[in-house]
């Protein structure tokens, strides 16, 4: 079955590697973008009926060269090598989108977050952001209490408070491409005292696990749908999915950075991702914060469940 997305001119989807952990302190999850494909993802998505390319683009030599000299600036840890990481992710996302393919970048923390968003939005100006997420990672160089970038992408991407700071300035786009209007939050259950401020100010659209519990996540995706598409019952901005593992809750998505309880089950997650691939106006997705080397015994069911959720985002379902 040939994939059926209104705004990728081709069947390739481009998995783009992003073997970074330098937006948090846990080993590991460098190594989420290779377990993800020898699980045989690749060829998983090509079962869909996608063509599927790997791009390898990103001098890594250069990002762990700048990492191993990065000290703190202020609180923020590893900014150099964040900044360069996304710096070279965001051109790479820009590349394949503007192409007509669907790039999926596979993480990696969730720092990945800044490129991602900001080379969607180059490729698909007015492109919609769904997070899914445990963590609204919205905190700025300003909010952040522990100043891992891990929690500050959506922040940089969308120019907030302290983001054209050395060395993010010199390539962040400036005004921002991303817009707090078209980005709609689901999962969230651990938020700082800074973002929830953040995000009442901007009046970002936020469905939490309350929500998910109160309306059902049938709902939850449509009013997150509603929301931008501007309350009306097109459904054709485009959209850039951007999916943390640990918006899963722990008992099925263990071998990940910072688990919370009370988030996604299964069906939950797998039901976002349909439902964002059939509206047709999917343009990118994002899977991060796998990280095979915590809780090893389960690491193999967090792989599993990050491939058969990008499968999902990617048009499997029942029938298909």
């Amino acid at each position: 079955m040939a994939p059926n997305l209104r705004y990728i001119s081709s069947d390739t989807a481009a998995l783009i590697k992003f073997p970074f952990s330098g937006g948090q302190p846990r080993n590991g999850v460098e190594f989420g973008p290779d377990a993800l494909v020898a699980a045989g993802l690749p060829e998983q998505l090509e079962s869909l009926g996608w063509k599927v390319v790997q791009d390898d683009s990103i001098d890594w030599d250069e990002v762990n060269n700048v990492a191993r000299n990065d000290v703190s600036i202020d609180t923020l840890k590893n900014p150099r090598s964040v900044s360069l990481a996304s710096e070279k992710l965001a051109a790479a996302v820009e590349k394949h989108a503007k192409a007509g393919s669907l790039p999926v970048t596979l993480g990696g923390d969730h720092s990945l977050g800044i490129g991602s968003m900001i080379g969607v939005a180059r490729a698909h100006p007015g492109a919609a952001v769904i997070w899914v997420d445990a963590h609204s990672d919205i905190n700025t160089p300003n909010t952040t209490p522990s100043g891992n970038l891990h929690g500050c992408p959506v922040a940089f991407a969308l120019g907030l408070d302290g983001a054209y700071m050395a060395p993010f300035k010199d390539w962040l786009p400036n005004p921002p491409v991303n817009s707090p209007n078209r980005l709609v939050y689901i999962g969230l259950r651990d938020v700082d005292e800074g973002e929830r401020k953040i995000l009442k100010d901007l009046n970002i659209k936020v469905f939490s696990m309350h929500h998910v519990d109160k309306y059902g996540i049938g709902k939850v995706v449509d009013m997150a749908l509603d929301h931008i598409n501007n309350n009306t019952n097109r459904r054709d901005r485009p959209i850039h999915l951007s999916f943390d593992v640990d918006a899963m809750d722990p008992t099925v998505a263990p071998s990940t950075g910072t688990p919370v309880r009370g988030g996604l089950t299964f069906r939950e997650g797998h039901y976002i991702c349909e439902a964002l691939y059939e509206t047709g106006a999917l343009v990118a997705m994002d899977m991060v914060e796998v990280n095979p080397m915590l809780e090893p015994k389960c690491a193999e069911a967090t792989i599993a469940v990050g491939c058969s959720l990008v499968r999902a985002g990617l048009g499997e379902s029942l029938l298909c």
